[in-house]
């Protein structure tokens, strides 16, 4: 009889890293650089300045996102293995009491008290920091992320996006400039909240008008502060 085939199933969850900071990458490269542009032609400016302005908000961007996004994972992740070393200690100390706490946590689960014993036994008996970490503390395989990984991502992202409406700016003539740029954008938005929700499993329309609004909303404030004061932001 030949042994049962493995089953494996992959998960959205396992995804949720990198999608999370690319999106918001993508996101803010778009949303951020193509106010910024469409803010500095409401002042008037002319058409050098105004893509000098959105270059330098590209690189200005691109940094802060990957920074931001490091500090945010590390600190992260500092978090998680401090909680790991204490979980250890207590382990090291008083495992018995550890082995009830496991239990515990089970029973509240909906095992039999007998049963979650038993199953607290064979998890510690494997691995008992393991099942502590991800029964206890949440922590598990699936939802770390590399800190290098999340800024690089953050960064080359933001990057895109704000290559989208720089590019616009490049092609269009300074006096059609700001309806290009802000059409164009919400098109963008709109593409990237459909395939984002559409990777992540979420609905794909409400995704894409999610993100559409808030980029349009972002747009006319700073359009708005640009003609207002009539100065280059």
């Amino acid at each position: 009889m030949n042994p049962p085939r493995r089953h494996t199933e992959r998960h959205r969850t396992e995804r949720i890293g990198w999608l999370r900071a690319a999106v918001l990458g993508a996101n803010d490269g778009i949303v951020s650089t193509a106010s910024l542009v469409v803010g500095v032609a409401a002042s008037s400016a002319g058409h050098g300045e105004i893509l000098v302005a959105g270059i330098a908000g590209l690189v200005a961007g691109a940094m802060s996102m990957a920074a931001g996004e490091y500090v945010s994972v590390k600190s992260q992740s500092e978090t998680e293995q401090a909680d790991l070393a204490r979980e250890r200690a207590e382990l090291a100390g008083d495992p018995e009491a550890e082995h009830v706490e496991l239990a515990s946590i089970y029973e509240g689960r909906g095992l039999d008290p007998v049963l979650a014993r038993q199953v607290a036994d064979q998890l510690m008996a494997h691995d008992a920091l393991g099942a502590h970490a991800r029964d206890e503390l949440g922590i598990s395989e699936v939802v770390e992320t590399n800190p290098i990984q999340a800024a690089l991502a953050s960064a080359a992202s933001f990057a895109v996006g704000a290559v989208m409406p720089l590019g616009t700016v490049w092609l269009a003539s300074p006096a059609r400039v700001i309806p290009l740029v802000i059409g164009g954008s919400l098109v963008f938005l709109a593409i990237l909240g459909a395939v984002a929700a559409r990777t992540g499993g979420a609905p794909v329309v409400g995704g894409a008008v999610r993100v559409t609004f808030w980029g349009a909303l972002a747009m006319a404030i700073t359009a708005g502060v640009g003609r207002l004061f009539g100065t280059v932001v």
